[in-house]
């Protein structure tokens, strides 16, 4: 049975044992899978008519001494539209199809594509199970916490975690190189994930809170790496055990 660090809102420390949820195999292969499986994407696609504006129409006749034709010409049958021209010379230059420069793309993303990947509930249930698995220093406090005030709650937060509270509340920084034009000026560390129950409410900054009923496996591996200081409450611990 595994064993966690229990504090109240005034800091005591105490233990108690975790669920067997906390003891299931450590398969970082399926929590990839479902997370590459859960992640949010954003639909996207090019331009209706992208790259093929130009009045290239693609017939391009081969026949001998006729007007405006390739024979002789040594080029290809790509189509081509036509840039100038001195009596019955013609200059052409591709156009429109995949292999020309500014034509179409060959196959473009469309914007009604499925972003959409199945996958089955036992495997999604494991992969939380074994995310949980796979979390190291495990902290639960009680329900007296949830009163307390933002300044309280962090003067705990230093107290339970002590050298390593720098890396527990989410610091915001401006990007570096060009995605600061591209609607992506400000990046965002994780910081604590604090799993409560669907009966209890908190709002803190600084953290990001969660409902164990809405626990993902982006809130306890954000990149597909379960790698993030997580903390829950006892109520939440009582919810997890449903997770089998």
């Amino acid at each position: 049975m595994t064993k966690a660090k229990l504090f109240d809102k005034n800091g005591k420390e105490s233990s108690l044992n975790l669920p067997e949820n906390f003891s299931f195999p450590q398969r970082k292969d399926i929590i990839l899978k479902v997370f590459e499986a859960q992640k949010e994407k954003q639909p996207h696609g090019t331009m209706f008519m992208a790259g093929a504006w130009y009045s290239a129409s693609g017939i391009l006749r081969r026949k001998r001494h006729a007007w405006k034709v390739t024979y002789g010409k040594g080029i290809s049958r790509v189509p081509r539209k036509i840039m100038s021209r001195h009596g019955s010379s013609f200059n052409w230059i591709g156009a429109t199809a995949s292999g020309t420069r500014g034509g179409r793309r060959a196959h473009p993303p469309k914007v009604e594509e499925n972003q959409y990947k199945k996958i089955n509930q036992k495997e999604v249930i494991f992969a939380l199970n074994s995310a949980l698995s796979s979390l190291n220093n495990i902290v639960v406090f009680d329900s007296s916490v949830l009163s307390l005030k933002t300044k309280e709650f962090i003067t705990l937060l230093k107290k339970v975690y002590g050298e390593n509270f720098d890396k527990i509340l989410q610091e915001k920084k401006k990007r570096a190189g060009s995605g600061k034009s591209r609607g992506r000026k400000y990046k965002k560390t994780a910081g604590l994930l604090l799993v409560i129950s669907s009966k209890e409410n908190m709002n803190q900054s600084g953290i990001e809170i969660v409902k164990s009923k809405e626990l993902k496996i982006k809130n306890l591996a954000p990149a597909g790496i379960v790698d993030r200081k997580v903390a829950f409450t006892e109520q939440a611990l009582e919810e997890i055990k449903e997770l089998k």
